[in-house]
């Protein structure tokens, strides 16, 4: 096996720096876009460059950490946190809510700030971006209270997806559970996820969101999660859930004695069958008394016009 054979391909320098938790990807193509990424001491200026083990890279100045074991949690977010590391207004996030001993950890999609219920977590950026593409399929439901009155028929027609000042959003399944007074409850699943797509759809309705509970997303539930509570996933659920998206791509380079060579005494037997000598006893000959396991019964020559009759042993 040569080199050239078993070299990895490589992996994007932004993918790289999100497995690392730094940021997200996006963010990391971001930080490429602005000159403030290093590899092997030189600038990048596009993130479509591929990184190798042994690559030296830098953000800000600071070598990038190796990746770690890719990690997530479970976070029943309250009302009132951004999902953000840092806001401009100044107003307190999810982030800043969490125990200190945790690592740095990114969001897989986001809450509003007045939305409350399961929040993913995990310390991997590139899990995070593909996670909460609409392309995973994963649906994310939600417990609505809303002011306003609606019936069921209405809410049947989401099935069939809507467009909103030119936005479409897909298929919702709502179902209305109960009237409260002068609210009422809706349960709601949806697989895209847009921007604030409930409170929309249902104020298109003519409804007013009180009220927004993520209940799941995709195979995980907020279950009985504490408001503010953060739980990690066991790492036999992860694999159960998300199988060959917790692979990595292999970063080490082969090894000399992957690479190497074989040795003329290698490869002539690697190149034929593997034979084995008969033993002695398999070899001989049979003695005289002894007949042959392959020889055919000896026959004499038939008299004119009978039968050949089978050659009978002499007694010794």
């Amino acid at each position: 096996m040569t080199e050239t054979a078993t070299e990895p391909k490589g992996e994007r320098i932004a993918k790289r720096i999100a497995r690392a938790g730094v940021c997200s990807r996006r963010d990391a193509e971001r930080l490429i876009e602005d000159g403030r990424v290093k590899v092997n001491g030189k600038v990048l200026t596009t993130p479509a460059f591929l990184v190798h083990a042994g690559d030296k890279i830098q953000v800000d100045g600071t070598a990038l950490p190796e990746a770690e074991t890719t990690r997530m949690w479970r976070y029943h977010k309250p009302s009132g946190l951004v999902t953000s590391h840092k806001d401009p207004e100044g107003r307190p996030t999810v982030f800043q809510k969490l125990p200190p001993e945790l690592p740095r950890m990114i969001s897989i999609g986001r809450l509003d700030l007045n939305t409350e219920g399961l929040l993913l977590l995990t310390n991997d950026g590139a899990l995070s971006r593909e996670l909460e593409l609409p392309s995973t399929g994963w649906v994310r439901r939600y417990r609505v209270r809303a002011h306003g009155k609606i019936e069921q028929a209405v809410l049947d027609q989401l099935k069939k997806g809507i467009v909103i000042e030119g936005v479409h959003y897909g298929e919702i399944d709502a179902r209305l559970d109960k009237v409260q007074g002068a609210n009422v409850w809706i349960a709601m699943s949806l697989r895209e996820g847009k921007n604030r797509e409930i409170k929309k759809v249902l104020e298109h309705l003519g409804l007013q969101v009180n009220r927004l509970i993520r209940i799941s997303y995709g195979p995980f539930q907020l279950g009985d999660l504490e408001r503010g509570e953060v739980r990690e996933i066991p790492r036999r659920t992860m694999r159960e859930q998300l199988g060959p998206r917790l692979e990595k791509p292999e970063t080490r380079q082969p090894s000399k004695s992957e690479t190497r060579r074989p040795s003329k005494t290698e490869a002539r037997h690697s190149s034929k069958p593997e034979t084995r000598h008969a033993s002695k006893l398999e070899t001989r000959r049979p003695s005289k008394t002894e007949p042959r396991r392959d020889a055919k019964p000896a026959t004499r020559r038939a008299p004119k016009g009978g039968k050949p009759h089978a050659h009978r042993r002499r007694k010794p």
